[in-house]
């Protein structure tokens, strides 16, 4: 049975292919347009997905990611429960609704009949079993529970659940206004950044600041249980009844005016970032003990915004009952159309049993998007190279690794372009920028000189799955960047004398181990471990480093710039490429690499 998912209307449309219980493709509508969280009507991404139906099979059955009804009932009623006021937000969004959302089988009908010249049966989840099945199914898991977290869907903004074989069953819900994501989202729009786009930007900034907040937090804005469960304080928020997440009262609790997104950051906003952190951090930990007592589970899955905090996602492996953690790659509402699919196939009759491949997941390493050929990959350069350059073609990667292995060594940082694109908002080795870690500048010179991004913004580690403990304090595999460890003790270096009692950003810069371009000012860093049978490319490539340096670790950030989607086709590596400091390019078997121009 063919299936496509989907997932609009709000940010990070996707689609996604599902046939017979298996992955067959999935990719967010943001790598095509180039809109960044672009939320239109994933048109590109669903026109990839159907790219892999089997000649002459159409698709069975359209599953949308969520209910509009619902949702459209949960704003109607909000309004009405907080009326006179809202009035302006109210006039704003209903005509929108009224025209288009409540609408949307019609809308989605005409769409699919118009692209595909017929229209199979369109079905409807519900958001927070979308987001359930998306990280259970694909999960290595027979059994586990089941935690999510994000904004808010149709009502739902926190659901536990127990997953057993093909069945979710849901054990307990939080429902709107009382939400963990909005209340993040709420103090990323306080900090100056974008809410719903910008939240991992206020867990980068965390370790800069003291959690001096942190009770006047739980004290005035959330009410936290020992279960869990919680509780918003509404008179601090506007996202009820206002354009605005956070109203007037918000800026007096703590003293300061809202930070414009011009201004400079100072070391009062890490400290914000970092109490906002701690809470978060408390509220996740004290669900997951309370879902791990219940189920007596000690496998968890999760999904949703909030399970992108990977901060949080490492603690739990420490601080709680649970032995095994497996996060959907594409936690946020990407993710929501591959969940929709699955929800589609074990509704239907007669479906295949959940995939369990021994101690491996079926996500495929995530590696779901599209992939260009060599004669593709020809052409593009051709059109577009500088002259100047030097392209070497390599027929066999082992080749190609070596000499990409000889420039990393030399401090040159590059871009790579190789196999399926990745699904999610982490680059995984098919998208990516790499560089040596043992690079002393090079958080700053990645940021300045390539990402034209905030300083601060930390850079995450690929190491070789047999070397986690040589360099990280971390026991489980984390092959989606989505857990946060400690750098070992034997990699520490002892802080030079004129570097201890350094505070706030005045931590940038100080080497703190021998692979400091990854090490965070706390001594943390975002770890991605490479098995060879879920990325034997990128495995090759750090076997190549390691054999050239004795070092099995590398920088890997996503291949774009401050502000794009992470690129998608060769077009946009080879734009990438050129309008930044780049150093060299692999383009499959190719190697491009850029004459050294003036500074």
């Amino acid at each position: 049975m063919n299936i496509i998912g989907i997932s609009a209307f709000f940010h990070d449309s996707a689609a996604s292919y599902v046939q017979d219980g298996e992955i067959v493709a999935a990719a967010e509508e943001e790598r095509f347009t180039r809109k960044k969280h672009d939320a239109s009507f994933p048109e590109e991404a669903l026109k990839y997905c159907v790219t892999h139906l089997p000649k002459g099979e159409k698709v069975d059955l359209v599953v949308f990611y969520e209910k509009p009804f619902l949702k459209f009932d949960r704003l109607l009623e909000t309004y009405l429960g907080f009326a006179p006021r809202g009035l302006r937000s109210f006039l704003h969004s209903f005509p929108l609704w009224t025209k288009e959302k409540v609408f949307l089988k019609q809308i989605i009908k005409r769409k699919l009949k118009k692209k595909w010249g017929y229209c199979p049966r369109l079905i409807f989840s519900e958001h927070h079993l979308s987001h359930a099945a998306s990280c259970f199914y694909p999960s290595p898991f027979e059994k586990a529970a089941v935690l999510c977290l994000d904004g808010v869907g149709e009502w739902e903004t926190t659901t536990l659940w127990l997953g057993e074989n093909e069945d979710l069953q849901k054990l307990k819900s939080i429902n709107f206004p009382h939400s963990l994501g909005l209340l993040y989202s709420t103090i990323t729009a306080y900090l100056g950044f974008l809410p719903n786009n910008d939240e991992y930007k206020v867990m980068g900034l965390a370790p800069y600041g003291r959690a001096r907040f942190s009770e006047v937090i739980k004290e005035e804005l959330i009410d936290i249980k020992e279960d869990g469960s919680f509780r918003l304080n509404l008179e601090y928020f506007d996202f009820c009844t206002g354009l605005k997440m956070y109203n007037h009262k918000l800026p007096k609790l703590f003293k300061r005016p809202v930070r414009q997104k011009d201004e400079p950051l100072e070391p009062f906003h890490a400290d914000i970032a970092a109490s906002l952190q701690v809470v978060t951090e408390e509220v996740i930990l004290k669900l997951v003990r309370f879902i791990a007592d219940k189920t007596g589970q000690r496998n968890l899955c999760m999904a949703g915004g909030v399970a992108l905090n990977c901060v949080a996602n490492g603690k739990i492996l420490k601080e709680t009952p649970i032995e095994k953690i497996w996060i959907q790659p594409a936690a946020g509402d990407s993710g929501g159309a591959l969940g929709a699919a699955f929800v589609g196939h074990f509704n239907a009759q007669m479906p295949k049993p959940k995939r369990v491949i021994g101690p491996h997941d079926s996500q495929k390493g995530s590696l779901l998007g599209p992939e260009f050929g060599p004669k593709k990959i020809e052409k593009v350069i051709e059109a577009s190279l500088d002259l100047e350059d030097h392209v070497m073609d390599f027929s066999e990667w082992r080749n190609l690794c070596e000499k990409v292995a000889e420039l990393l060594d030399e401090g040159l940082v590059g871009g790579l372009f190789q196999g399926r694109m990745e699904f999610g908002p982490r680059a995984l080795g098919c998208r990516s920028i790499i560089a040596d870690a043992r690079r002393e500048d090079g958080q700053n010179h990645i940021n300045k000189k390539i990402k034209f991004r905030e300083d601060f913004r930390p850079f995450a580690p690929i190491v070789l799955r047999e070397d986690l403990k040589r360099y990280f304090n971390v026991e489980h595999e984390s092959p989606y960047m989505l857990l946060v460890g400690q750098v070992a003790e034997s990699i520490k270096t002892p802080l030079n004398p004129s570097d201890e009692g350094r505070k706030g950003f005045d931590q940038l810069g100080v080497v703190r181990s021998k692979i400091p371009a990854v090490t965070h000012v706390d001594g943390s860093a975002r770890i991605q471990t490479v098995h060879p049978n879920h990325h034997p490319a990128l495995y090759e490539l750090l076997r190549a480093f390691k054999k050239r340096t004795g070092e099995g670790v590398l920088v890997n950030t996503s291949f774009n710039v401050k502000g794009e989607p992470i690129v998608c086709t060769p077009e946009d590596a080879i734009r990438c490429f050129y309008t930044t400091g780049l150093d060299f390019l692999v383009l499959d078997k190719k190697l491009i690499i850029k004459k050294r121009r003036e500074e």
